[in-house]
């Protein structure tokens, strides 16, 4: 097996691996999330991060990773108006905080050398 499947193949396994999930209580929801994203997807929001789009990016990362129990996401594009000007930006920013603390516990098991 070559380095780079072996790369992909990692990635593959932690894809397909478990959703965790946290507890919104202001909304009355459990949102379900992967702890890995890839880099297609993570481009966007740094590219929004870059032209200092902050609270889009949060709304887009929020978009990005939120899934129901059975792995279907939770929220689609056409949902981000709303988040951008009907919904607490205080709890967007928790929740985004909370799947990315959880995603930043999962990087932690890569070796430092």
């Amino acid at each position: 097996m070559s380095k780079l499947e072996k790369a992909t193949a990692h990635f593959r396994e932690k894809l397909s691996g478990e959703l965790k999930s946290i507890k919104v209580p202001e909304w009355d929801l459990e949102i379900w999330f992967k702890t890995v994203t890839n880099l297609k997807e993570q481009s966007k929001l740094v590219e929004l991060a870059a032209q200092n789009k902050t609270v889009e990016a949060l709304v887009e990362s929020l978009i990005l990773k939120a899934r129901n129990a059975d792995g279907t996401k939770m929220f689609t594009n056409a949902d981000k108006v709303t988040f951008m000007n009907e919904v607490d930006p205080n709890i967007v920013i928790k929740v985004v905080g909370e799947i990315n603390d959880a995603i930043d516990q999962n990087d932690g098991e890569i070796e430092k050398n």
